[in-house]
């Protein structure tokens, strides 16, 4: 019976249906265990702050005919007015399902959490492919297992109602483009790209980014390197140059009616979201530790949310980052020291204040994924991987963010795909491999697999 699961778990080089059949079982899993574990059912306190928290918030207002306004407060506070506190793609999304199965209610928090869980099982299949076309077929069972397995890796798709899942999705599947417009394939898997599709991908290509965009803009800082590292690859196809091009207008329209709103509701340009300021405060203001000063949030602080409510999103976010950067100039030292600290909270977890039984295995596991990854990513590079030296810049770029504002174990989510792949390759190169004729071509051997 194991030897028959084990099997069907690890299926064989002419079994083009495991990718599906991971995909189906991390999805069912997580149904499984947001349906059993009732984690659609989010605590009462403070109207429901916990559902969604300021997305939560914005999607009340959109449902209830308020317009995408007011992040904070509750009901008895009033209305805030407009916001882009947030940028619109998943406070979109919980409006939606709003609409339909009603505002902070049971039914739509299971709805939302199954949407999550179906983007993180689509990530299994956006892993499969990367690790294929970057590494083997061994490393893409064990990677796609893994993600749709492990608990870390579904934790957000089942408790949480933020974008953390479907940022990581969309992220996942542009690597897995980015891959297919160089060419990127080890053992000659997959078929070339004409030059006709290639100039789809790069409409896709800037379609997906918008969404990113529009989901987690602090992702923008890889896009450049992306798009450039598929440009130098692609430069001797035809047209390759106005194919760049057109992924640009495309990412650049599909921004745009966010970028039109907010200049008509605020009368100032705000790069996708507009709430910069506010958190550099929180991370770098005074009494700042490398945490982030919750205290000062407006919707923990009543001082803060009036505050908010008199000056309006724009002066508030503007007053409140003049007076962070004043601090920071007047205590560099101190800005530096609370970096190094975020920097350490990015990559092996922010401490917290559960019992030591529960905060050491929690943070030894956060610290070994990074770890992991970091050592797979250096091999990688190392042996000249294809597709390494990209993976690198993602793993330069994405967190700087988060080291000078803010940082949670969250941010790091769009990474651990990544991560997941690599880890596996480093342990995978330290087994000893025993190779025949078919695992020198590309095709691992029995006892290899």
């Amino acid at each position: 019976m194991i030897t028959r699961l084990a099997r069907w778990m690890r299926g064989d080089e002419a079994d083009t249906r495991l990718p599906w059949r991971i995909f189906w079982a991390a999805f069912l899993v997580r149904v499984l265990y947001i349906t059993l574990a009732h984690t659609y059912r989010f605590r009462l306190t403070d109207e429901h702050f916990q559902f969604g928290w300021e997305a939560g918030r914005i999607a009340r207002a959109l449902a209830t005919g308020h317009g995408y306004a007011d992040p904070f407060g509750n009901s008895f506070a009033g209305h805030t007015g407009a916001t882009a506190w947030l940028p619109p793609l998943y406070p979109l999304l919980i409006a939606g399902v709003f609409k339909l199965f009603g505002v902070y209610t049971a039914a739509s928090a299971w709805v939302l959490l199954v949407i999550n869980s179906a983007l993180s099982a689509a990530t299994v299949l956006a892993i499969w492919e990367i690790a294929v076309r970057c590494f083997s077929r061994r490393n893409a069972v064990w990677s796609a297992w893994l993600w749709a397995l492990y608990p870390a890796a579904m934790q957000y798709a089942v408790r949480w109602i933020w974008e953390m899942t479907l940022t990581t999705a969309v992220f996942a599947w542009v690597i897995v483009l980015a891959l297919r417009m160089r060419d990127v394939d080890r053992h000659s898997r997959y078929a070339t790209e004409s030059d006709s599709r290639l100039t789809l991908l790069w409409a896709i290509f800037g379609l997906m980014w918008g969404a990113i965009a529009l989901s987690n803009s602090t992702l923008l800082l890889f896009l450049p390197v992306c798009g450039l590292w598929i440009l130098i690859g692609t430069w001797g196809r035809p047209h390759a140059l106005r194919n760049a091009v057109l992924g640009g207008l495309v990412f650049l329209a599909s921004i745009a009616p966010w970028e039109a709103r907010n200049f008509h509701v605020f009368d100032t340009f705000i790069p996708l979201r507009g709430n910069l300021g506010a958190e550099l405060y929180m991370g770098n203001g005074p009494g700042s530790n490398g945490f982030l000063i919750t205290y000062e949030h407006p919707n923990e602080s009543p001082n803060q949310f009036r505050l908010y409510a008199e000056l309006g999103e724009v002066r508030y976010v503007r007053m409140r980052g003049e007076l962070a950067k004043a601090y920071i100039r007047a205590h560099p030292a101190h800005f530096v020291k609370d970096s190094l600290k975020r920097t350490y909270f990015f990559w092996f977890g922010v401490p917290s204040v559960s019992p030591w039984s529960v905060e050491i295995p929690r943070m030894l596991n956060f610290g070994f994924i990074t770890l992991a990854g970091l050592m797979g990513l250096g091999l990688a590079l190392h042996r000249r991987i294809p597709g390494a030296g990209m993976m690198a810049w993602a793993f330069l770029l994405l967190p700087i963010s988060y080291y000078l504002v803010t940082a949670g174990a969250r941010f790091r989510h769009p990474l651990e795909p990544l991560m997941t792949i690599l880890g596996v390759y480093l342990f995978q190169s330290a087994t000893p491999r025993y190779r025949d004729t078919k695992s020198e071509s590309g095709m691992a051997s029995p006892m290899a697999r």
